[in-house]
This record gives structure tokens, C-alpha cells and sequence, in this order.
């Protein structure tokens, strides 16, 4: 029977009762299948119910074949070696006592003798050089997923079951995962939101308040879709309301009917002209028209409305969102950043960044880009103040404001609300209200408390706090920004950092993002030194500023 994963009439609910999905009707073949939507719509949760971690409260799901699954965080347990992930110790214990003549001759005709060469290769194909007995401690957190996933692979399975598997790759790392879904033959069932992963996908699946949807191809042919889909929901929207007003007018101009008719009567009531009974019957006949008259209005009314708001449900889910941000005035010619010949470290003797040197003036864009480890955190801590230098001199020399990956510029004990209130102490409540509603946190979304929120939801809060004041900082400093919002989010902050007109410092590893905000120059910690933007090949030849 052919590998297959089928979902049917499926229903799952928070144990708050708040319903994720009903009736869910999907299928899984053969075929790379990327599953995008909003955060908390219930992707990592439909992952989940097909893995069998959850069970459908309604419904069934049924998988003909084996899964391999790499889930979005999952901590390494003291001494873990690669070893433990493929599931070989034993297997190589056996080897190596083969190797020191330690072995009995049943063991010998036990011992895999192609078992290293296959964790090579398998590792090879993530663009992975280390050896079995390496602790899981020692690699980067890209390093351990490429080597997780490397572990999948090793099994052969049926489907992969994957949960974001580029989030905190460097751009080596994600290139080798690109690479390796771009040949992969069996089915793939892919969480994510990094564009360029998903441009290599076969089908999007995309998942909101209405359902699942399967789009062939593609992020470029979804988008297209989508843009299609926006446009028709819109002309629906537009004729419904046409149809209101329209309605509205005949029922109005029926009333006019009516209402001059009814004098019309009552004058020749008043003259004695009719006779009392057909005067009576007239009447009966009047209200039984025009109660039937209204009563066709009502319903044709109703329809309408109830189309248009479905309409306006159908473009709140289409439409890209949008932030606009009050200016911040920097100039041209103001130094906003300089970096002399500093060194700097967390030990002694074992410098992270050596002897760098450079400069931000005006509204620049700069990406720090290198390998994982190549001190891109580090520098931005320098900047910010956390981590003072060894040696050299770092000044900044106008406001900024530092968005580190946990957001700790937020004050976790309160609300949303209440963080942007002290951020931007002259806003008014309508003011702040308007300004947290563009970065998706309307009404009762505002009063959530910080410290319940999601890591994407989090870095969103902390953006609309500080960029929907009524003065943003001249420079903003972001640590992967995109790490955990969802592709809605990700074009909503795109769309506000393209409209904000002061310096930006960005680590990130998201060549679509970069691209997006157009940065201008990038400096690469890999080879210390500025680079043109935005051509990613300009990294690679390591070409210098003009």
C-alpha cells in the first residue's frame, strides 16, 4: 500500500475549549508539503495528532507508513552524543571493542561493518563533518538540528514530520537543509515560515479560523493564489454592500409608496367617495403587501449582510497587514554608531570578536551575518551595553532600542497594554490602543499578560511597543527577529522596518527578510569586513565596500 497519511472529519480543541480546528478533511502522498499559518492556529498541534503525541477529539487519523520526527526545541540530555540520536551505541560499542581485538567471534559476526560510513554519509547530506561520538553539547544549536535531522534520514522513513527545522540555522546550515528536502523522495510534512524553504516545497497547505487549504506549488504560486483569492473577496464584499445599500433604497422608496398611498386613502375615506367595506378590504389587502414586502426585505437584507461578513472574514485572513510608523528624523550625516579596534570575549584568553573596526552614519541598514559562533550576539551586546570590550572603544551616539531574543526590554508581570503605556508615557489609551490593534493585538488581545505569551507573539508585542510610539528610537538593534513569528507577522514587521526611517543593526540568517528591508551593506563576522548589499555572492567572495 503506498505511504499515505489521511485525516478525517478531525477536530481538536485547547483544553480551554477554545476549538483549533472542525471536520478537517486532509491527505498526505508522496511529496513535499509545507503547512504555513498564523501562530497558535494549530500547526505544531496537527504535527502533533499525526505523530499520535495528541488524539482527535473527533474524527480519525490514519498513516500507512513509518514518520520520522524533528520537533521545534528539544534540549540535549548530559553526555548525549550523536551516537544516541541515530540509536547506534551498542552498535558502536561493539565496533570499537572489534578495533582493540576485545571482541568474542559471536560478537564479530554480529558487528555492522558499514555502520560508520552510513552515519557519515547521512550526516554528510546535512553538510555535517563530526564524528558519532560527538557530545550533542558541543555543536551550535544548527548543528544539533542538522544532526537530528541527519538522524531521521538514517531510518529511512516513510514521512517526515518536521517542525521548523531551519530556525536557528546559520546561512550554511540552512542552505544544507534546502538542499537536502530540494532531493528528498518520500513525503515531507514541513512546518515553517522561512520563505525559501518553502519556495522548494510541492504543495502549501495553509491553515486558518476557516479551515485548511491545499495550494500547488510553491511560495511564489501560493502568494499568486493568494492575490487572486484577496481580489475576488474583495469584489464580493464590494457587491454585498452594493446589495445593502440597494435593498435599502427599494425598501425606502416602498415606505414612500405606502406612506402616500395610505394618505391618499385617508383623503377619500374623509370625502365619504368609498364604501366602508371596500374601504375595509383595501386596507387588509394594503398591510397584507406591505407586510409581505417587508418581510422579503428582511430576508434579502439578511443574506446580504451575512455574505458581506463573510467577505470581510475572507479578506482579514487574505489581506497582508500593514504598519505604519511615525518618523524618525535622523539625518544623513549623523554618526550613529562607531566601533574602534575592539576585542571582546565571556573568557579570559578566548577573544569571540578581534581587533574590529566600523561605523554606522544616517539611516543605514546593516545585517551581521556569519557561521553560527562567529560572534554575531556578541556584538550586538557590545552595542547595547550589556558587554564591555577588552580593548577598543564602542560609542552610540543617538536613542536605540535593543531587541534581544527573549525581549527583555519588556516588563514580563504586566500587560501588553501596559508595557506600551510606560514605553510611550505621553500616549493616550486611543492612541495605544490604535497602535497595538496594526501589530495584530486588538481589544482584549492587548491585556495579555507578557509573560503568557508565545516567543512570536512576545517579539510582536515588544515591536508594537516600541516602534508604535509616537517617537522610535533613531537605531534599532534586532537579534533574529524572525525566529518565531509566523509569515504573517514576519511581512507585517517587513512592511513597518521598510517604513521606518532610521539606522537599522539586524542579525539574521533570513536572506528573504534581508532582501525585504532592503538592507544596504552587511558585515560579515566570518571574514570582518563590510560587504555591498543586498547579493548574498558578495558575501561568499568576501568583495569590500566602494
Amino acid at each position: 500500500m503506498p505511504a499515505s497519511i489521511t485525516l478525517s472529519k478531525c477536530s481538536w480543541s485547547t483544553p480551554d475549549g477554545r476549538a483549533l480546528f472542525s471536520d478537517l478533511e486532509l491527505t498526505f502522498g508522496i511529496g513535499r508539503v509545507g503547512l504555513v499559518g498564523r501562530n497558535g492556529i494549530g500547526k505544531t498541534t496537527l504535527l502533533k495528532l499525526i505523530s499520535g503525541e495528541l488524539r482527535p477529539h473527533t474524527g480519525s487519523i490514519t498513516v500507512n507508513g513509518t514518520l520520522g520526527i524533528l520537533r521545534q526545541t528539544i534540549q540535549a540530555t548530559p553526555g548525549e552524543a550523536i551516537a544516541n540520536l541515530f540509536g547506534i551505541t551498542d552498535a558502536l560499542a561493539l565496533l570499537r571493542r572489534a578495533e582493540n581485538g576485545e571482541a568474542c567471534a559471536e560478537e564479530l559476526a554480529d558487528a555492522d561493518w558499514t555502520l560508520e560510513a552510513r552515519v557519515a554519509s547521512a550526516l554528510a547530506r546535512l553538510g555535517l563533518d563530526a564524528a558519532p561520538e560527538t557530545h550533542l553539547a558541543t555543536l551550535s544549536g544548527g548543528q544539533s538540528t542538522r544532526a537530528r535531522l541527519a538522524a531521521l534520514i538514517f531510518t529511512e522513513p516513510d514521512f517526515l514530520l518536521l517542525d521548523e527545522p531551519t530556525n536557528n540555522l546559520d546561512r550554511e546550515g540552512r542552505a544544507a537543509v534546502i538542499d537536502f528536502l530540494a532531493g528528498w523522495r518520500g513525503g515531507a510534512i514541513i512546518v515553517s515560515h522561512d520563505r525559501e524553504l518553502l519556495e522548494a516545497m510541492d504543495a502549501i497547505v495553509e491553515m486558518t479560523s476557516l479551515g485548511a487549504t491545499r495550494y500547488g506549488g510553491g511560495w511564489s504560486q501560493y502568494r499568486e493564489r493568494k492575490a487572486v483569492e484577496l481580489a475576488a473577496a474583495r469584489h464580493d464584499l464590494a457587491d454585498a454592500e452594493k446589495r445593502v445599500t440597494e435593498i435599502d433604497r427599494k425598501a425606502q422608496e416602498s415606505t414612500e409608496r405606502k406612506a402616500r398611498k395610505d394618505r391618499a386613502g385617508q383623503r377619500k375615506r374623509a370625502k365619504g367617495d368609498l364604501p366602508r367595506i371596500l374601504t375595509g378590504m383595501r386596507k387588509d389587502r394594503s398591510e397584507d403587501t406591505s407586510g409581505a414586502s417587508a418581510r422579503l426585505a428582511d430576508r434579502q437584507r439578511t443574506q446580504a449582510f451575512e455574505a458581506a461578513a463573510s467577505a470581510r472574514k475572507r479578506i482579514e485572513i487574505l489581506q497582508p497587514l500593514s504598519v505604519v510608523l511615525p518618523p524618525t528624523h535622523l539625518p544623513a550625516s549623523k554618526s550613529v554608531l562607531t566601533i574602534d579596534a575592539v576585542s571582546a570575549g565571556y573568557e579570559p584568553d578566548r577573544p569571540i570578536i578581534k581587533n574590529l573596526s566600523f561605523s554606522m552614519t544616517g539611516p543605514e541598514r546593516v545585517a551581521v551575518v556569519g557561521p553560527n559562533g562567529s560572534g554575531k550576539t556578541t556584538l550586538l551586546a557590545l552595542v547595547a551595553g550589556q558587554l564591555q570590550p577588552w580593548h577598543g572603544t564602542v560609542r552610540v551616539t543617538t536613542d536605540f532600542a535593543m531587541f534581544d531574543q527573549q525581549v527583555s526590554l519588556l516588563d514580563p508581570s504586566v500587560s501588553i497594554r501596559d508595557n506600551f503605556r510606560r514605553i510611550n508615557r505621553t500616549t493616550d489609551e486611543n492612541a495605544c490602543r490604535a497602535a497595538l490593534a496594526r501589530f495584530m493585538f486588538r481589544s482584549d488581545a492587548a491585556l495579555q499578560l507578557v509573560f503568557g505569551l508565545s516567543g512570536g507573539q512576545l517579539l510582536r508585542a515588544g515591536l508594537a511597543c516600541v516602534l508604535g510610539g509616537p517617537t522610535p528610537p533613531s537605531l534599532l538593534i534586532l537579534d533574529e527577529p524572525t525566529n518565531h513569528l509566523d509569515i504573517g507577522s514576519i511581512e507585517a514587521v517587513e512592511a513597518g522596518l521598510r517604513a521606518y526611517d532610521g539606522a537599522l543593526l539586524i542579525v539574521s540568517h533570513d536572506e528573504a527578510f534581508l532582501e525585504s528591508i532592503a538592507v544596504s551593506s552587511r558585515l560579515d563576522l566570518g571574514r570582518t569586513r563590510l560587504i555591498d548589499a543586498p547579493s548574498p555572492d558578495n558575501i561568499k567572495k568576501g568583495q569590500p565596500c566602494g
